[in-house]
């Protein structure tokens, strides 16, 4: 029996997110805290450079509008709201947010989390034995040293419950993971102990679930269509137990869907290995996690299992790698395949290749999925070109030959921008260091820090993975053409699916509909089959991962997003339409299990 219960909601999922879900939530009913994230890898570079131009600069500026609207509201309804939006500089955030509240006569206790920032620091922390390697391809820190622009630490929820203590209505961090900053409310709240791994990793589920905003209320869901509005779309909320079990739901009125589905598609959201989501406190098992629609609206998860964490912290660090010139030409129709190909070798004997990397892509003609895609005539296409560089002069050079083509080919095309614009890449390099090396601080923040001090309970231990129900492809056993049948049904009928990115690497979750469709994906849809239709743009492994609690399975495409990040010169960065390439292709369906789903869609519309 639960003696205790904690409503937490979520009001942004990355620095541009809908600049009315604060309002939403604030308005749309009380709750105990408001969690807002902010940060990814490539923001804290971007922050970085603002800081270098402004001292007072290098955070998400965008958050005090909004918080401005609701203040008044927030401090008279008590709810304390926890965001990262201090970036780089979380104490000039704090600042902004001090001489917001003045000009509206208003008082807030606001504490920071801060010392994850770590670029100064460097070089002390190689000399006590820090390696940085990249903890993703073993490469020596030595080849990328003198080109880090930024360095910021994953801490975790420990100085986020920490500055809970001073009762706060406000908490400004720096990088704290996406899950620490609900985590920490809930470990303030419930005095869980730092090892008691079930609870906290019932903590990490229920943080992933909320911190991509809508995305767990029918945002990017496979089946759009059951959502009845995307007007005002909620955002979801948390209401957490103390005994580690919680309800995911969002205001009444809101638009949006919460469903099993829509909140099983978020947690395969960015998953790596299902059995180690690893964060700083914790690490979480998602093959143990159940779901249960508990009324409209409302999903029960439960069962969650944890584990003693690694006696690693992530780093995450941002590095100059040249630059990249994109240009977009027009072509129309009749034939505009045939004409957007002649322009692709008119353009490309004209510009040559001698760059480190070049793109081209047809939209209007699978520019996403490539052969995956079914033949189609397109009436217009936008061809994209791309190249990358460490020679900013071939890449402006490259700019102007986009334009010059356009009355010497085929007819019926236009330039889209004019000429390019010659783009610096910052690229990502995640590295190890160990948590005893640093320890994240808490301050009070009244006209500059006040009772500062350290954190140091930091959570260790020596969890190292161990993998079951795994499949590996390394390398492609038939064309795409022979992979990639053309008679059968689309996979979309029996599962659902969505894609993220992890750097370089893409991962897809696929969930079935019913436990047949389970059992034809489980002997159909095998690492294999993904690395042949997905070739042409995963040029690493496929790695899948079975989760029958969750009725899914989960891919991981590596060396499949041309280098992820701002590396890229794909308009496709983060791996986002992948889940759709694969929903798309046809497959011989056994009848039986097209009934089975056909009737358990039935019974859900009812």
């Amino acid at each position: 029996m639960t003696t205790k219960t904690i409503t937490i909601g979520n009001a942004s999922g990355y620095w541009g997110d809908d600049p009315e879900a604060l309002t939403r939530q604030v308005n749309g009913g009380k709750l105990d805290y408001i969690s807002m994230d902010f940060l990814a890898e490539i923001t804290m570079s971007i922050m970085q450079k603002q800081r270098k131009r402004d001292p007072e600069a290098g955070y998400a500026k965008d958050f005090l509008p909004m918080l401005e609207k609701v203040l008044p509201r927030l401090l008279a309804n008590k709810t304390k709201l926890i965001t990262n939006a201090g970036g780089i500089n979380p104490g000039a955030c704090a600042a902004a947010i001090s001489a917001l509240a003045q000009r509206l006569g208003l008082n807030p206790k606001i504490a920071v989390v801060y010392g994850d920032n770590i670029l100064d620091q460097l070089p002390e922390l190689k000399a006590k034995g820090c390696d940085f390697k990249n903890m993703e391809n073993g490469k020596s820190f030595a080849e990328v040293e003198k080109q880090i622009e930024a360095a910021n630490v994953y801490f975790g929820a420990t100085p986020v419950a920490a500055a809970l203590a001073w009762d706060p209505d406000i908490i400004i961090t720096g990088r704290v993971t996406d899950t620490g900053i609900s985590i920490g409310p809930m470990v303030h709240t419930f005095g869980w102990r730092w090892d008691d791994w079930d609870k906290l990793a019932a903590g990490v589920v229920a943080g992933h679930i909320i911190e991509c905003g809508s995305q767990a209320t029918g945002g990017n869901f496979t089946d759009w269509e059951l959502v009845k509005s995307y007007k005002n779309i909620g955002y979801p909320i948390v209401e957490m137990h103390e005994d580690g079990s919680f309800v995911v739901t969002k205001h009444p009125g809101t638009g949006g869907l919460v469903s099993v589905d829509t909140v099983r598609e978020q947690l395969f959201y960015e998953m790596g290995s299902p059995k180690a989501y690893i964060t700083p406190d914790v690490v979480a098992d998602f093959s143990t996690i159940q779901l249960k629609q508990e009324g409209p609206d409302r999903v029960r998860v439960s069962g969650v299992k944890g584990f003693e964490p690694t006696d690693s912290y992530k780093v995450s660090m941002a590095y100059s790698d040249g630059a990249k010139c994109v240009g977009e030409i027009a072509i129309s129709g009749p034939n505009a395949r045939r004409k957007a190909e002649a322009f692709a070798e008119i353009f490309w004997d004209r510009a040559g290749r001698d760059f480190v990397a070049t793109e081209t892509e047809f939209f209007g003609l699978n520019a996403f999925h490539r052969s995956m895609g079914h033949d189609e005539e397109a009436n217009e296409i936008i061809m994209r070109l791309g190249a990358r560089d460490y020679d900013t002069k071939k890449l402006r050079q490259f700019a102007k030959v986009v334009p010059s083509v356009i009355l010497g080919g085929p007819p019926g095309v236009c330039i889209l921008g004019g000429v390019g614009k010659v783009q610096d890449i910052v690229s990502y390099w995640p590295a190890l260091m160990p948590k005893s090396a640093i320890h994240p601080r808490v301050a009070l923040y009244h006209d500059g820090f006040t009772e500062e001090k350290d954190v140091t309970n930091t959570q260790t231990g020596r969890f190292r993975a161990s993998e079951s129900n795994v499949q590996i492809a390394e390398k492609p056993i038939e064309k795409v053409a022979d992979a990639v049948i053309s008679k059968g049904t689309p996979l979309y009928e029996i599962c659902l699916a969505r894609s993220g990115d992890k750097g370089d690497t893409a991962n897809i979750g696929v969930m079935a509909r019913s436990p047949l469709a389970m059992a034809f994906l489980g002997e159909y849809l095998t690492a294999q089959r993904v690395k042949n239709i997905f070739q042409e743009l995963c040029l690493g492994r496929v790695v899948r991962y079975r989760l029958d609690n969750m009725q899914g399975f989960n891919f991981l495409l590596e060396h499949a997003l041309g280098g992820g990040g701002t590396l890229t010169l794909r308009a496709d960065a983060q791996g986002k339409t992948f889940a759709q390439g694969l929903l798309r292709q046809l497959a011989p369906i056994p009848e039986a299990v097209l009934a089975e789903v056909k009737q358990l869609r039935a019974e859900m519309r009812v």
